[in-house]
């Protein structure tokens, strides 16, 4: 007997069962964002490697030891995109589209790393992410603020806010030598992790885990008291915006976030529901990525979200968040009844693209498929057989509460049907 096939560890299929907190998600963000002026984008599952070694750093552990890279045919070196922001800023620069003026755009798809899975965490997982270019107020930090939290409102997720700012540059660099003497000074508490990171990037050993280090981090100076003028000037904007829109928020001096690219504003929203991966959405500033990646400078603001995550949080209520399509199921009897079943079916569906219509395929007897009417949780069966048709008219039985079964007139049906649903 041949071995069992099965999906890749971490990398999981989505069941007919589950599609609905899905759908439900990507309609309700892509919605929203819609709303607020944003356009949908779509970039390639797969880039030059470079792409991703450029824009988030190369000694990062993304980069270093979480990406799935290799050589195709041509000896080109490709990499299944590990986050979204890079292939994005490499559209935004190949198509010139910063140059027509302020860019907002969301986008939703798989990411892919290789790492340990565990819950919310897995090799493909999805995000949904969006980007603004060429904006550099403090009104736009706000405004990706204020989306994020209009969503939490309308998931019925509790979710708490942490902002930080990591300046400018050329403060950031200031800083990064205080930082770096700061763990020097301390290296024999400092764990392998930490150590090279001390060589690479000193800010990242801020965001490390390891809870024996949590003294020392706490110790540490803080990037916040080394701000220069324009930094302090706009992070303190950005926490007059939030307070004016009611939205509270923690400075977390030890926010960093993961990637090498950020300056200025970056901010998480965290949910204590989720245990250790309580982080559902973070962004931030990256206002030099452009022009690293080889655009011209164009100050730039993006958050992205995991959606495992998230429908872990709503699964427990997606019942009563998730308003469901009304369900029609439709039994027929007889050749005659069965073409028309399927034109009438149609013919609704045109009218009430809002509605779900099940037609039963089985062409069993009348018993039979109100047996399966009945167990598919639809709200209405509609039945219609060849004395029906003769007549002109087709019957409209409730399969929930109270009710009962009514014949109408086959010309009056939608009329009917979007009095009821």
């Amino acid at each position: 007997m041949s071995k069992k096939i099965q999906a890749i560890r971490g990398m999981n299929d989505l069941l007919p069962a589950d599609s609905n907190i899905w759908s439900f998600l990507d309609s309700t963000i892509s919605n929203l964002l819609l709303s607020y002026g944003y356009k949908y984008c779509r970039t390639p599952n797969i880039e030059s490697t470079e792409t991703f070694a450029r824009a988030i750093g190369e000694v990062t552990d993304i980069v270093e030891k979480e990406m799935y890279t290799w050589k195709d045919n041509n000896g080109d070196s490709l990499t299944l995109r590990p986050e979204g922001t890079a292939g994005v800023v490499r559209m935004m620069i190949e198509h010139n589209l910063p140059r027509e003026g302020i860019q907002k755009v969301f986008y939703n798809g798989p990411m892919f790393r290789h790492e340990r899975p565990q819950k919310g965490r897995y090799r493909q997982f999805h995000q949904v992410g969006a980007e603004v270019f060429g904006v550099s107020d403090a009104k736009i930090d706000a405004e990706l603020i204020s989306i994020t939290q209009i969503l939490w409102k309308t998931l019925g997720i509790d979710a708490e806010l942490e902002i930080n700012s990591l300046g400018s540059a050329q403060s950031r660099a200031s800083y990064r030598e205080i930082l770096s003497g700061y763990f020097n000074d301390n290296k024999d508490q400092l764990d392998e992790d930490s150590l090279r990171r001390l060589k690479t990037n000193p800010l990242r050993i801020l965001d490390s885990k390891n809870k024996e280090l949590e003294s020392l981090i706490s110790g540490a100076p803080k990037m916040i008291d080394y701000l220069d003028d324009d930094s302090n000037h706009h992070f303190n904007a950005l926490k007059n915006y939030l307070e004016s829109l009611d939205i509270s928020y923690k400075v977390n001096p030890k926010l960093v976030r993961g990637l090498d690219y950020y300056n200025q504003t970056v901010f998480e929203w965290i949910s204590n529901d989720l245990g250790a991966q309580g982080t559902i959405c973070g962004g931030g500033r990256y206002d030099g990525l452009v022009e690293k990646m080889g655009g011209n400078a164009t100050p730039a603001i993006g958050f992205a979200m995991g959606l495992e995550r998230i429908a872990l949080l709503i699964e427990d209520k997606s019942d009563q968040i998730i308003n469901k399509r009304p369900h029609l199921y439709f039994a027929s009897i007889g050749d005659s009844a069965n073409i028309e079943s399927m034109n009438l079916s149609k013919k609704i569906i045109e009218a009430l693209p809002h509605i779900t219509i099940t037609n039963d395929m089985s062409i069993g007897t009348l018993k039979n498929q109100m047996k399966k009417a009945n167990k598919s949780e639809a709200d209405f069966a509609m039945i219609l057989g060849e004395q029906e048709l003769s007549e002109g008219h087709i019957s409209i039985k409730p399969l929930k509460g109270q009710g009962v079964q009514q014949s109408i007139k086959l010309e009056g049906i939608i009329h009917h049907l979007q009095e009821i649903l």
